[in-house]
């Protein structure tokens, strides 16, 4: 265990202008969870201002912005709602609420964990709930522009708790990760709803979310799809989103019933992706050949994510593997594991005492020439991750202590936007941009 007590430290800040940017989707602009923002504090041991915050109900699901816009879906007793608020003061723009039918499965509620998406293009928002209910809203006005029960229209796939992978605009489709026969992975019309084409696979819905990549210079749609089925089963598809035709398909699912596929496909560069689960599969790196075929290259039995995904950086992979908070780097091309930090812990104040916090299964996101990570009790810290020194805690803080911090922080426009979903559920906005 490597304990980290933070010491009076010394951030430059560089002149120039701070470049802000929208966070319109789950896993950030490019689905990578890097930002460009830049112009943002580093030293985090004052905490951070609040600007606003608002009571909301139950659910995983991060918020997502464009502009002054920002969109949440949350639960209150048997409502699913869905709310645009604006970014910069948290006042209510529209408001949305239908009825749920409400289930648990091991302990844990089925409240929404799928991410809004926005189109920025036609100013769409899109929500995917937990009971399958796919809505179109404008962005602007709240109108519905269309809206269908997926498990009606489309077809039914068992789930753990309910749906919970993002929907993906690509272009002028939206790909929904639908786990139905004969229809996997579906590609809708993003003024209409109406299908383009299904993927046809028995593997059912999984809890990832479809990324964009290319292979061959040719775009492709990674899937890592497989939900509740027993035997278990499940692993990556990769799809051509001309036409919805499968490449190939790899097998990669715990033999364990109670598991998921989770944690999003990571594209490393062309022709290259990685998928990662935990309970005891860990992760491996796919490389596609000339003719679009998959190859299984490298495993990584430690990064095994149970549902966090892992960071893509110049080279190497970083993340969190199970569930005690192990903090790892492997070399995207060869798998060599450079270091690992198990139950890596740091002290902050907190209540008026020293704290020492573990992150746990803590989510990463690269802004502003660090890793900005928020661990799953609400601590926040700036890292420095290299593949040749290790982690290094730049500056860190306890936001509040709650447990299930699950969803990734949100970074738009000198702002950052964090669910806590226990001991009073919230979202929080603080300032994030430097003066």
């Amino acid at each position: 265990m490597k304990i980290f007590s933070l010491l009076p430290t010394l951030f430059i800040t560089f002149s120039g202008i701070a470049h802000a940017e929208n966070w319109p989707h789950f896993l950030g602009p490019n689905h990578d969870l890097h930002s460009g923002e830049t112009g943002l504090i580093k030293d985090l041991s004052q905490g951070l201002d609040v600007l606003w915050e608002m009571e909301r109900g139950e659910g995983h699901a991060a918020p997502v912005v464009l502009g002054d816009f920002l969109v949440l879906i949350h639960q209150k007793k048997n409502q699913e709602i869905v709310e645009c608020l604006d970014a910069a003061t948290g006042k209510s723009r529209w408001r949305h609420a239908y009825e749920v039918d409400i289930g648990q499965n091991y302990g844990v509620s089925d409240a929404p964990r799928s991410s809004p998406v926005i189109d920025p293009e036609t100013k769409t928002v899109f929500t995917f709930g937990n009971d399958g209910d796919l809505i179109a809203f404008n962005l602007e006005t709240g109108e519905i522009r269309w809206q269908m029960e997926v498990d009606k229209a489309i077809g039914p796939a068992p789930t753990f708790f309910g749906r919970g992978s993002c929907p993906l605009v690509f272009g002028d489709q939206l790909i929904v990760n639908v786990g139905a026969p004969g229809a996997s992975v579906v590609s809708l019309k993003i003024s209409t709803g109406e299908v383009n084409w299904k993927a046809d696979h028995e593997w059912n819905a999984s809890y990832a979310s479809p990324v964009p990549g290319i292979v061959n210079g040719e775009d492709r749609i990674f899937v890592f799809a497989g939900g509740m089925v027993d035997p278990p089963n499940g692993g990556l598809l990769s799809i051509n989103p001309k036409n919805g035709e499968i490449d190939g398909a790899v097998p990669w699912r715990s033999d364990m019933f109670a598991s998921v596929n989770a944690a999003s496909p990571i594209p490393c560069g062309p022709n290259r992706v990685f998928i990662t689960e935990d309970y005891g599969k860990g992760g491996a790196m796919i490389e596609f050949d000339a003719d679009f075929k998959p190859h299984l290259i490298w495993e990584a039995p430690e990064l095994s994510c149970q549902f966090q995904t892992p960071i893509y950086h110049e080279g190497y992979l970083y993340g969190f593997g199970g569930t005690g908070g192990l903090l790892l780097c492997y070399e995207a091309k060869t798998g060599h594991l450079r270091w690992s930090e198990p139950f890596i812990r740091v002290t902050v104040p907190w209540d008026g005492r020293d704290l020492a916090v573990n992150f746990g299964r803590g989510n990463l996101v690269h802004a502003d020439g660090a890793f900005l990570c928020l661990g799953e009790n609400g601590t926040l810290a700036w890292m420095d991750l290299s593949p040749t020194t290790g982690a290094r805690i730049l500056s860190a803080t306890q936001l509040f202590y709650a447990p299930e911090t699950w969803a990734a922080p949100v970074i738009s426009n000198g702002r950052l936007y964090v669910n806590q979903s226990e001991l009073g559920s919230r979202l929080i906005c603080y300032r994030f941009k430097a003066e």
